[in-house]
């Protein structure tokens, strides 16, 4: 159901996750409508930046020194994606850290892993976190898992989340959309509203599993949220 939300400045961060070169560039894993993805992220980033909200930039990038049981790799044995020698792991100029905005990597599909994210964030006070970066039910969904499962209440911003396909990401969304205890889904207006300190009407999980989408109505239940 949407129901009216506020967040109190000084308690909210935003999280960008692996909004790298790779995603447009690399035919084996491009995501569908990335250029519009970027734009809203920029205008997440902006909102963010103006109401002394901190960034965290976060980039997917392997290194196969360390042993990863099942990892996908080339014909020349190197990582399939984000591996680390590829330039294609860059984060896109469009999006790129600031002056003094947190430039983080990881290893893993969580922002939350084998590091003291949790902790640092906890120390400064965060109680939300917006959420926005690729792909949604993979980077992203473990990172709103992972933070929900910490204690933090998460703003998944619903347009500035992307995969392969339109499908794939609106599946993810509503997937998380019905076990997103204790938070939100909204778009990137929305969350440049709540940044700013307004309250605004939001998806807000009630009860067990309510979206229970097919086919034929996912669309528009993705479009309802």
């Amino acid at each position: 159901m949407k129901a009216p939300i506020s967040i109190r400045r000084g308690t909210v961060a935003a999280v960008f996750i692996d909004l790298q070169e790779e995603h447009r560039k690399d035919e084996r894993y491009l995501v569908e409508g990335f250029g519009d993805i970027l734009a809203n992220v920029q205008r997440l980033q902006e909102a963010a930046r103006a109401n002394d909200a901190p960034l965290y930039h976060w980039a997917y990038i392997v290194d196969l020194a360390e042993a990863r049981p099942f990892h996908p790799v080339d014909e020349s044995g190197k990582s399939a994606f984000s591996d680390k020698d590829d330039p294609l792991t860059a984060i896109c100029h469009e999006v790129v850290p600031r002056d003094g905005e947190a430039m983080l990597v990881k290893q893993e599909a969580s922002a939350f892993g084998r590091n003291n994210f949790a902790d640092r964030l906890k120390a400064a006070g965060i109680e939300w976190l917006v959420v926005a970066g690729v792909w949604t039910e993979a980077c992203v969904d473990a990172t709103v898992k992972d933070a929900v499962a910490r204690g933090f209440r998460v703003l998944l911003v619903k347009d500035a989340c992307g995969s392969g396909t339109g499908a794939m990401h609106q599946a993810g969304i509503l997937n998380l959309a019905n076990r997103l205890y204790g938070g939100a889904v909204t778009d990137t207006a929305g969350a440049c509203r709540l940044l700013a300190g307004d309250t605004v009407s939001a998806w807000q999980v009630e009860g067990s599993v309510p979206l229970r989408f097919t086919f034929e109505n996912a669309a528009q239940l993705y479009a309802g949220l």
